[in-house]
């Protein structure tokens, strides 16, 4: 394509002086080999511009298809034990997983949303600074991973506030349908509150464990004002051993929230604990 490129700079020259000099049919012979060199290299470009499209296609298909297979990868097999079956228990889990974070990560899967609402960004009228915050921090990190790492790490929580009827969860939609490569966990209070004592902060810890397991994750949390409402001196211990496990979670030490947005709604955010809020 080069070699194109150069022969019709050097025949469109030589056509320029002749043309200057008054030798038209000379001129004209040197402008027209020149074109038929430039749309050489015209047709090159698209045929690459072409290629490269596939190529980049081709990559994000590998891409989802090597992720989906790092994900269902089948577990090693363990090596047999003695014969009176005393060595299967030595090395880990396996079938001795705990029951009961098993049956709490159940209750937890029809937080899951398996089918997309089909609302796109184009469907949300206005909101323009709240759509673009979230592109920034759910679409663009899972598009272009590399542009977000050090100092550009993305938001981990985007609180979403207003009156009723402004589009909070209709917001929440266009996210779970836009962020179609990661796992959307939309909970309420319902889900996370238990009759039993010490079961909703169990149910809330094990909500972002299945967040980490199945990242990139998106974690709604409608009203969340519900659950994580100001300290005060008259607030159940239930209540607040739910916040400060939400705190835990969120921003604890040694807690890895790589690759986990929480997304909150609420009409009243002044009520929300600060900790929280911050």
């Amino acid at each position: 394509m080069s070699g194109n490129l150069q022969k019709a700079i050097d025949l469109a020259s030589k056509a320029a002086q002749e043309d200057k000099a008054g030798n038209y049919e000379e001129a004209f012979r040197l402008y027209q080999h020149a074109v038929q060199y430039l749309i050489h290299v015209v047709k090159s470009k698209q045929s690459i511009r072409v290629k490269c499209a596939e190529y980049l296609d081709r990559a994000e298909k590998l891409k989802e298809y090597l992720k989906k297979r790092e994900k269902t990868a089948p577990k090693p097999v363990k090596e047999s034990g003695p014969a009176d079956g005393k060595g299967n228990d030595s090395d880990g889990e396996g079938e001795s997983e705990d029951p009961e974070k098993k049956k709490l990560q159940n209750q937890l899967q029809g937080a899951i949303v398996m089918e997309r609402p089909n609302v796109k960004w184009s469907d949300v009228a206005g909101l323009e600074g709240a759509k673009e915050a979230l592109k920034e921090a759910v679409i663009l990190p899972i598009k272009f991973p590399h542009l977000f790492t050090g100092k550009r790490t993305p938001w981990r929580g985007i609180l979403l506030f207003g009156p009723p009827g402004t589009g909070k969860s209709y917001l929440a939609k266009a996210v779970a349908t836009e962020a179609n490569n990661s796992t959307f966990f939309s909970v309420s209070s319902s889900d996370l509150v238990s009759k039993w004592l010490g079961e909703s902060e169990k149910l809330v810890k094990n909500l972002f464990q299945l967040a980490r397991e199945n990242k990139p994750s998106i974690i709604f949390i409608d009203e969340i004002d519900s659950l994580c409402g100001s300290r005060s001196e008259n607030e159940s211990e239930a209540a607040r051993r739910i916040k400060t496990e939400f705190l835990v979670q969120m921003q604890g030490v040694g807690v890895d929230n790589e690759g986990i947005l929480v997304l909150g709604a609420t009409n009243i955010p002044w009520v929300l604990d600060s900790a929280i809020r911050r």
